[in-house]
């Protein structure tokens, strides 16, 4: 990308490359771009363009950039009351706790708050084994979960691979796919019922006493944007009211009307015992994530107490941020613009850009909340940049669509489309003709 021209952002850009140590990267091939400020859909750089934000940042402003309510409410708080250890009681928390399982399908009464999603993913799993006595757990091979010990582990993306020592008790699976599936299936009935016979396999050969926990993305989200067919997490519950394992659900990216719904899991069947959470809940402004916990678990620590917390347990301005969130997005039908856009503009959009340019191999999603995978060739599905990787195919994609204002989120061979859940039709038809002149330059 181009480097920042005006004194003040390239002042920026050259402190944070002395100085900020970026996640994921190579720090001598860091190239952050600057930006200087935001709203609603659109993020300002060092130069002053204004860009259509179709990553969300890292998928998670979901009421967009800068919201009025969301940034006086914060600022509400911290005149009122910055901050409270987690043992006191206080509004926010109180009311950030009770606007959540108000979401949650019947049977959750708790919430645990975490700093984000990967704690949030640590103390379920803590929460599942105490329940059950058991230790190892099950997590699918395409899934994302969190980069700490335990969250890396139970990822299945090429991110875990330096950080595995095969000490964590993480057996992976694979998960249904039909565009690549694992099981020769031609269609989502046959995807769905060999996965779930893997599934069970799988389980049975590991010794089914040993598992505590199964843990899914309702919607997996880094790894690719795939809906599970009907019937797939339904026959996960199964599986673990059969053999004793507790379910959770990661709803951290794709919650919180993301994929309008307000939870990715109510496009489904199937209701777990423990669902996590963080990103959109209270759209990123501040840091907040944690466990929606159903009765079934929350009943185990009635009179024994649960040995975990954190310092900033639901830290008082992250709290006062989720419930303005929560509240605005009632008032103001967020939810239902994210289905109106995704069924309308955006779901037919990509699937028209697919009739035109060959180099899109499958479209796939829902709501706010969507994938275009690029191949080589359509027949054999060759990926336009390998697993784990990316090629100068997908960078000249990537950088021809930002100079022209339009930010994605990259993965390897794929681009997702997720802009915040306010987004307009006419914006949203905007980001597609940058798309589109972004593919006419292959």
């Amino acid at each position: 990308m181009p480097a920042p021209t005006t004194p003040s952002a390239k002042a920026i850009y050259d402190k944070d490359r002395s100085f900020v140590f970026h996640s994921w990267s190579a720090q001598s091939s860091v190239d952050p771009l600057v930006i200087t400020g935001a709203d609603g859909v659109h993020v300002i750089d060092g130069d002053g363009n204004r860009l259509l934000d179709f990553s969300s940042q890292l998928v998670y402003t979901n009421i967009g950039h800068q919201h009025p309510k969301v940034v006086a409410a914060v600022a509400e708080q911290a005149h009122q009351l910055c901050t409270i250890a987690p043992a006191h009681a206080n509004e926010a928390r109180a009311r950030a706790a009770e606007l959540i399982i108000d979401i949650a399908p019947e049977g959750f009464r708790k919430v645990f708050f975490t700093n984000g999603g990967a704690d949030a993913v640590e103390h379920a799993i803590r929460m599942a084994r105490l329940t059950t006595g058991r230790y190892k757990t099950l997590s699918a091979f395409r899934g994302y979960h969190g980069a700490t010990q335990q969250a890396i582990n139970l990822t299945g993306d090429p991110r875990r691979w330096p950080s595995d020592y095969g000490s964590a008790g993480s057996v992976h699976f694979f998960a249904p796919f039909l565009y690549r599936s694992q099981f020769n299936a031609e269609t989502d009935e046959q995807e769905c019922e060999r996965a779930l016979a893997h599934l069970r396999s799988l389980i049975e050969f590991e010794g089914p006493a040993g598992f505590a926990a199964i843990i899914l993305e309702s919607i997996p989200g880094t790894a690719g944007i795939m809906p599970p067919p009907a019937g797939y997490l339904a026959g996960v519950r199964a599986l673990c009211d059969e053999f004793g394992i507790v379910m959770i659900l990661d709803e951290v990216m794709a919650g919180f009307g993301r994929t309008g719904k307000w939870l990715a899991l109510e496009h489904f069947d199937a209701v777990p015992d423990l669902i996590t959470f963080a990103k959109g809940v209270n759209s990123g402004y501040v840091p907040l994530g944690g466990v929606m916990i159903s009765e079934r678990i929350a009943d185990e620590f009635a009179t024994r107490a649960y040995p975990g917390g954190l310092t900033y347990s639901g830290h008082p301005l992250a709290c006062a941020a989720a419930v303005a969130t929560i509240e605005t997005m009632h008032d103001e039908h967020v939810v239902d613009n994210a289905a109106l856009i995704g069924e309308t503009v955006l779901g037919p959009g990509l699937a028209e850009l697919a009739e035109r340019h060959p180099v899109i191999g499958d479209v796939r999603g829902l709501g706010v909340f969507w994938a275009i995978e690029l191949v080589a060739d359509r027949d054999t599905k060759e990926p336009l940049a390998p697993y784990g990787g990316s090629s100068p195919a997908m960078a000249a994609i990537a950088s021809r669509a930002q100079r022209n204002g339009l930010l994605m989120f990259q993965n390897m061979n794929r681009f997702h489309l997720t802009p915040p859940c306010i987004v307009s039709a006419e914006e949203t038809k905007q980001a597609l003709a940058i798309l589109d002149d972004a593919l006419c330059a292959l």
